[in-house]
């Protein structure tokens, strides 16, 4: 089979990369003329463990490969794959649906023979009818269907995602487009993954309704967590006590500064603004919006108040600014509302991150960057883990002190265990736990 990819950007390249693993004929469209020419060279634009040593496999195998050239890519393709992105649109938080709308129009004119087009972006409920009305409109004998296949890609765990889902939902509306999704997936079901075949606007729901939950599940614990730390109880074992419950389950119950990344935050909002556009609000959800855009802000309160109540002519040592480990992704991250806030608060900021630093340097102005943990922690006042990556999670106590201008460690990862920190002569704070 032959499969076109829409979009070199996270979605596209890593769900194009895992494709072409499967053995399918992956070609993957960018009109960014650079950015293929970087792909070709194997130079990857993102990072994502494992990414770059499956680009090169497909491509030297074959089996996958990089235009700027749509017409060609899309002409002779049983499945085009729209996986350009779809941003909050500014104003309203709607889906902004230009790069997808423009998409389906260039698909359209260099159809030649039957195809299944699919959106692979996220996207509102009824854009796949939007989509089949745009290639009708713009090449009335095309021969096509459309079909949505969101996907459920962790950043820092997208490969193995895409390799063993815990389902596949594919919204397809004829016995054509389900033939061509089941080949494209006959791997999976060879491991027995379930495939959850639906409506458009049922697949196209799925996905933000489980980013929604997810989301609200992280909520939750954060407000639990502050009730914790009111009453003298351990968030880490109440959420431990409600994971254990099969109806609950333990992932996405972590306390800490709250949720960001490219899904959460605008998925939650596009939700909201659909819901309301159809009469049928989504309090909960608008909520989480709400809980969450405040707890970033007071994230920074907290590491004042470790500070002595002011961080005015102070250092603060920040360990990780990406909104998770294993990625580079800034998108909404925590610390894009931490830092500045401590910044207008008159600190000096000295920060390290294991990949995201090349990012965040035009996304926070004036901070010190630095070669590691320890040359982050030089001088500091108080130092704050944002970021839970590895590497700080056994950091040497007794080296951090010994560089720190005082001893006082801000965790909201919850990462250290508090009596073995306190031992080291450290002031600690950290989420839900008193």
């Amino acid at each position: 089979m032959k499969i076109t990819m829409i979009g070199t950007g996270y979605v596209g390249l890593v769900s194009g990369a895992c494709f072409a693993e499967f053995g399918p004929h992956v070609r993957c469209v960018d009109l960014d003329t650079a950015k293929i020419e970087r792909l070709r060279r194997g130079e990857i634009p993102i990072y994502e463990p494992g990414l770059e040593a499956l680009v090169a496999k497909g491509v030297q195998s074959g089996r996958l490969s990089f235009t700027t050239d749509l017409a060609s890519a899309v002409a002779d393709a049983d499945a085009v794959f729209i996986a350009v992105g779809t941003p909050s649109r500014r104003g309203d938080g709607h889906a902004d649906l230009r790069y997808v709308e423009a998409a389906a129009a260039d698909i359209a004119r260099a159809l030649t023979g039957y195809t299944v087009v699919v959106t692979k972006s996220t996207v509102p409920v009824g854009t796949g009818r939007r989509v089949a009305q745009i290639i009708r409109e713009t090449n009335p004998t095309a021969d096509f269907d459309v079909a949505s296949n969101p996907e459920f890609l962790r950043e820092g765990s997208a490969i193995p995602d895409f390799m063993r889902p815990d389902r596949v939902v594919i919204g397809a509306e004829t016995e054509r487009a389900r033939s061509v999704m089941q080949s494209l997936y006959r791997p999976l079901y060879l491991l027995e993954t379930p495939v959850v075949m639906t409506t458009l606007e049922t697949a196209e729901l799925t996905k933000y309704a489980a980013n929604a939950f997810l989301a609200t599940k992280i909520t939750f614990i954060n407000e639990i967590a502050d009730l914790c730390e009111k009453v003298g109880a351990n968030v880490q074992d109440v959420a431990r006590g409600m994971g254990l419950d099969g109806r609950i389950g333990k992932k996405f119950l972590h306390a800490g500064p709250g949720y960001g990344g490219s899904c959460f935050p605008k998925d939650t909002i596009a939700l909201v603004r659909t819901a309301q556009e159809y009469g049928s609000p989504a309090r909960i959800v608008e909520t989480v919006v709400q809980v969450n855009d405040r707890r970033k802000g007071a994230m920074a309160s907290r590491v004042m108040t470790a500070a002595g109540g002011s961080v005015r002519g102070k250092t603060v040592g920040v360990l990780g600014v990406a909104f998770k480990p294993n990625t580079d992704d800034m998108r909404d991250a925590p610390s894009l509302a931490i830092i500045p806030a401590l910044q207008d608060a008159g600190a000096n900021i000295r920060a390290y991150d294991p990949a995201a630093m090349h990012e965040a340097t035009p996304l926070l102005p004036g901070v010190t960057w630095c070669a590691d943990a320890y040359d982050a922690a030089q001088g500091a006042d108080v130092l704050v883990l944002i970021t839970e990556w590895n590497e700080f999670r056994a950091l040497d106590l007794e080296r951090i002190g010994a560089v720190m201008r005082a001893k006082v460690l801000v965790d909201l990862r919850n990462v250290y265990d508090a009596a073995e920190v306190r031992a080291s002569g450290f002031a600690y704070s950290s989420v839900g736990r008193s």
